[in-house]
């Protein structure tokens, strides 16, 4: 964890990192015009920022889009954070919140795209299959996600509470093993209001001699799915992750984290 703390030391590298969060995926000239910012130095501060983990870079044509990633932020509350802590910090940071609520008055109104990366000890085979394989899903995600994994094919996000519910349903646009997978999330068809299907892509990158996840959920409803999936992905990855290195999964009930990333 010493390169996130030397990386969150610095004020520039910490506002930075708060321009993401009030707006995700901007690229390096956004940001500069943002911060009154030389592109030299902003690059120096975002290297390090990415070298820690704290930023993903996401190559879109030409643009490089800048996403803030929770995960080593994430991994540090539940280092040091109890679960005896948690709802007394909640509860500072809900009366925090109410106090600045009127200040907020030039947040973005779109919903931004949500971007996770995680390291797994394990081969990109072992990844792919944690990603596909139903019984595996049902493991650390509390849901059977079930398909063939073909272009074109249907998923779906089952239940194992043995009532079968059908949570989400999809669409795999992309199947490329065991390196990226591309699929729609939809509500399932008795869903109502129904929503536009918002996309996924998994993607599995050798790193050094372990294996790099990002995940990338796009086109998103509203905040409050967006809000909803920032605590699931986290939740749902971090239980892979476990998996796959320990052979066991987190203590945590798997069933709120399949509800809380479909929003």
């Amino acid at each position: 964890m010493d390169p996130v703390f030397k990386a969150l030391a610095d004020p520039t590298r910490r506002l930075l990192l708060d321009r993401l969060r009030e707006q995700n995926g901007q690229t390096l000239r956004e940001l500069c015009e943002r911060l009154d910012m030389t592109r030299q130095s902003a690059t120096q501060h975002l290297d390090l920022l990415q070298q820690a983990n704290l930023v993903t870079v996401v190559r879109r044509g030409r643009e490089r889009l800048h996403y803030l990633n929770p995960a080593p932020i994430h991994e540090i509350e539940e280092r040091w954070i109890s679960e005896f802590d948690k709802p007394r910090l909640q509860a500072i940071s809900a009366i925090k919140n109410q106090a600045e609520e009127y200040a907020m008055t030039d947040a973005p109104t779109s919903v931004p795209t949500y971007v996770y990366v995680t390291y797994i000890r394990a081969g990109a085979e072992q990844v792919w299959r944690a990603l596909t394989d139903a019984d595996l899903t049902a493991r650390y995600w509390g849901h059977a996600n079930v398909s063939d994994w073909r272009p074109g094919s249907s998923w779906e996000h089952r239940r194992v509470d043995g009532s079968g519910k059908v949570d989400v349903v999809g669409k795999v646009l992309k199947a490329e093993p065991p390196t990226r997978l591309v699929i729609t999330f939809e509500d399932a068809p008795d869903a109502e209001p129904p929503r536009e299907p918002s996309v996924v892509t998994f993607l599995v990158e050798p790193y050094q001699d372990i294996v790099r996840l990002t995940v990338t959920h796009e086109n998103l409803a509203n905040e409050a799915m967006y809000q909803g999936i920032s605590q699931g992905w986290p939740a749902v990855l971090a239980n892979l992750k476990s998996l796959l290195e320990t052979g066991d999964i987190l203590p945590q009930a798997p069933w709120e984290m399949g509800r809380a990333t479909h929003g």
